[in-house]
């Protein structure tokens, strides 16, 4: 009896990492072994960069927050030590926001935080 290989299922799975791999450079989007290390090794550093996705946001915030901050005349540890005083709790990444886009209601939080 002849051997029994699933041809379409396995020609299936190949075509779908090799579509994945499009647009990658030389043997990396067309040779199957090559283009498969390649899928998996992007997967990994997806998963990583996830995660240093948020770090490198809540970094980019901080900063914003500190530059805001100065030019009201406190230090960033300052503000966010009077906002925890006066019990206004608001995230960095909304306070980023109105730092930048919204300076006048940055200003007033910065007022409550130093009276605090």
């Amino acid at each position: 009896m002849p051997r029994s290989v699933n041809h379409v299922a396995s020609r299936a799975k190949r075509k779908k990492i090799l579509g994945l791999t499009r647009g990658y450079f030389g043997a990396r989007k067309n040779v199957w072994t090559v283009a498969k290390n390649t899928w998996e090794k992007g997967l990994t550093y997806a998963f990583r960069d996830r995660r240093n996705k948020k770090r490198s946001f809540r970094a980019l915030w901080i900063q914003r927050i500190n530059a805001g901050a100065r030019l009201e005349g406190m230090s960033y540890s300052q503000l966010m030590g009077g906002l925890h005083k006066a019990g206004i709790e608001i995230n960095r990444k909304v306070l980023a926001d109105l730092a930048m886009n919204h300076p006048e209601a940055f200003k007033a939080i910065v007022e409550k935080a130093k009276n605090a």
